[in-house]
């Protein structure tokens, strides 16, 4: 991938461009314009790391004022002194040398407001996109690191339109299958049950009207689930049924895979805790 990776949304939908970075573990920057917007989403090893538009959906003052973490004045203080002193220091820099907020509270906020970011973008039916490759920035003062699955899946669970996430499945006489690039990425994608669910119920034969008679969830629901699970890249459509004994193996063992992946990295997690707690 290169600065070939270039076109207009719509030819390409931007969870498909997201996929395509990570898929790919590349470094750089992807920009991204619609209209007068203009926003810049930098990627390490095909993981987000950060974001910026002129326009965040949610300011870091109001975030963290929202949350609960500062006041009102707290805020109005910090501003009016950025203003008055230096406007190109990060406001978020102030309220943690004044001490209204943790390093600690700062990161988590700003941990939401890229995913906020990355959220509304999935909306975008139209503009324009170009990655810069190996083009990364060096002075944000706090990175995060995301999954582009999770932060793909939990954008399209807040997209009420049907009909938006309907284009993700043209045919529903197509079968679905698990696709071969969640291999060892299990412990980074956070599934629903129902995901989960479906997810087991992909075989490489069945078709999408087959998964919907099957599916005890309501129609909607199961298309709207299985659209997402194909956005994030977890399944793909498969042009071709293949034997059913040899394919439905090799289904479950993805299924099993990811499962496995995803239970050993969640009992790590709550070893380290647990021994945390035990410290105390």
């Amino acid at each position: 991938m290169d600065q070939a990776l270039q076109g207009k949304i719509g030819k390409f939908t931007l969870p498909e461009i997201f996929q395509l970075i990570a898929n790919g573990k590349k470094t750089g920057t992807l920009g991204i314009q619609n209209d007068d917007d203009i926003v810049m989403v930098y990627f390490r090893e095909g993981r987000i790391t950060y974001g910026y538009g002129p326009r965040q959906t949610s300011h870091i003052g109001q975030l963290l004022s929202d949350s609960g973490k500062i006041s009102a004045g707290q805020l109005e203080d910090a501003i009016s002194y950025q203003s008055a002193t230096d406007v190109t220091k990060r406001l978020g820099r102030i309220l943690v040398e004044k001490k209204y907020v943790t390093r600690d509270d700062l990161n988590e906020a700003v941990k939401r407001q890229v995913e906020e970011l990355i959220y509304s973008l999935l909306t975008w039916e139209h503009g324009s996109f170009k990655f810069y490759d190996n083009q990364y920035p060096t002075d944000e003062e706090i990175m995060v690191d995301l999954s582009v699955e999770n932060v793909i899946l939990e954008g399209l669970r807040r997209i009420d339109e049907v009909n938006h996430l309907r284009e993700a499945l043209p045919d529903f006489d197509k079968p679905l299958k698990i696709s071969e690039a969640t291999s060892g990425r299990g412990k980074d994608i956070s599934l629903e049950p129902e995901e989960w669910n479906l997810l087991a119920m992909i075989d490489g034969r069945s078709s999408i009207n087959d998964i919907i008679k099957q599916s005890d969830y309501p129609e909607a629901k199961t298309i709207e689930r299985l659209a997402s699970l194909k956005l994030a890249g977890l399944v793909s459509e498969s042009e071709k049924p293949s034997e059913r004994n040899d394919h439905l193996a090799m289904m479950v063992n993805r299924v099993s895979g990811l499962l496995e992946d995803y239970l050993t990295y969640r009992t790590g997690e709550i070893s380290k805790k647990t021994v945390g707690e035990g410290n105390n």
